[in-house]
């Protein structure tokens, strides 16, 4: 493992001159999330609570106090929210996130903003559960810099007011165990619905305008998009638009020679060590991998989580690896397939030859998603990515888009 990852105690690569923002303050965006939202999954949201972490409010203060606190970091530097900033929808709006000493990362921060409904964390579904997911950035070197859950939990046991929270939560001294129970519990208040589009399903019909209902129309149909992001057609998954599936896009895999990199994996894989996964996955160029790091499976190569679409808007950039920079990027990467230079590209992924006005309307349905607390972001994030898509579109490729029209499914 140590010739895959680099020896024990080698310093990952950073960005020079680069190092973590500050830490965002916990404001009004951060605040546990209110179940009167329209559209909120009421049986879906308690069938998300495990019973042996039920939600209480003491605990979930204590989470939320947790995740804004870099102390859980080697350095003090960085805390979840650097990674999960709730004024960008808790995501960080870089390609990929910057860690203790500006180290940098693999991949895009994903939302935490219903992660609760996840069948899986993680682009690669490497973690099961909020309390799984929470434990591994804390321990990975390129992330919190802690060289294990134990250490960080011993940087707050000496502090009055965690050994106070701990003891009032869960009746014992502060621990690892607890730790990742409380801050999973904040992750599980992070619902965000109330979006012109629940409006627009609960009856509305001017919830939304007729570019965004062209679009609906289109996700569903010629687009293709609900191959992945409301599958199935019978019972679509509105909650989150997506199939909580994997499947290889093509998205720059000729760059990172996946081949190789999944011979010199496999070994990583048989040790079946999550922490060395983790590593591996965030650190290294192994994170091309995607599924294939947990699977050992060929098919997997390459093959990432379909992401939720909600407030998708104010989550740029896009894709695992944080390449595209825009929604039109995103649609022209689509539009014209991957390509046949990748074995393992999931078969949904054809040229669809769809017009300009046509991905106009698509973005227009994707805006529709926006949670109204994010209504100010989501609209001057749209006017920049248009105001960007009429000057630079480096994935339109009109020639392959309008090459071969795309096969019917039965």
């Amino acid at each position: 493992m140590a010739a895959l990852i680099g020896v024990p105690g080698d310093t990952p690569p950073s960005a020079p001159g680069a190092h973590p923002p500050p830490i965002p303050r916990p404001g009004p965006l951060a605040q546990p999330r209110s179940s009167g939202q329209v559209g909120f999954p009421k049986d879906q949201t308690l069938a998300a609570i495990p019973p042996d972490n039920p939600q209480t409010a003491e605990k979930i203060a204590l989470g939320q106090k947790l995740f804004f606190d870099g102390r859980l970091s080697v350095d003090g530097t960085v805390a979840c929210a650097t990674c999960h900033d709730p004024q960008r929808a808790f995501t960080d709006a870089r390609p990929t996130s910057l860690g203790v000493q500006g180290r940098i990362g693999q991949r895009n921060s994903p939302t935490v903003l219903n992660a609760l409904y996840n069948k899986s964390q993680f682009w690669d579904g490497r973690a099961k559960t909020l309390e799984d997911q929470a434990a591994l950035p804390i321990a990975n070197p390129v992330e919190m810099g802690q060289p294990d859950l134990e250490a960080a939990v011993a940087s707050l046991a000496a502090l009055p007011e965690y050994q106070q929270a701990f003891q009032r939560v869960f009746g014992r001294p502060p621990n690892g165990q607890d730790l990742v129970r409380a801050l999973a519990s904040y992750e599980r208040t992070l619902t965000s619905f109330d979006s012109p589009f629940d409006r627009f399903l609960a009856g509305d019909d001017r919830a939304i305008d007729a570019a965004a209902k062209r679009g609906w129309v289109l996700f569903n149909d010629r687009a293709r998009c609900n191959k992945c992001h409301a599958l199935p057609d019978e019972t679509p998954d509105l909650t989150n638009f997506k199939d909580d599936d994997f499947h290889n896009i093509g998205v720059l895999i000729v760059r990172h020679h996946v081949l190789p990199l999944a011979r010199q994996a496999e070994k990583l894989i048989d040790s079946g060590n999550a922490v060395d996964v983790d590593r591996a996955a965030i650190g290294t160029d192994m994170s091309a991998l995607g599924r294939f790091l947990l699977t050992k499976k060929e098919p997997d190569i390459a093959s990432f989580k379909t992401p939720g679409l909600r407030n998708v808007l104010v989550t740029a950039p896009y894709f695992h690896d944080g390449s595209h920079p825009t929604l039109w990027d995103v649609l022209d990467h689509y539009n014209k397939g991957a390509g046949p230079r990748d074995p393992w590209l999931d078969q949904d992924i054809q040229p669809l030859g769809l017009q300009e006005s046509e991905l106009d309307d698509l973005v227009a349905f994707m805006a529709s998603l926006t949670s109204d607390v994010y209504r100010a972001q989501g609209a001057e994030e749209l006017a920049r990515q248009r105001a960007l898509s009429r000057t630079n579109r480096p994935y339109r490729d009109l020639r392959r888009a309008f090459g071969r029209r795309p096969t019917k499914s039965p």
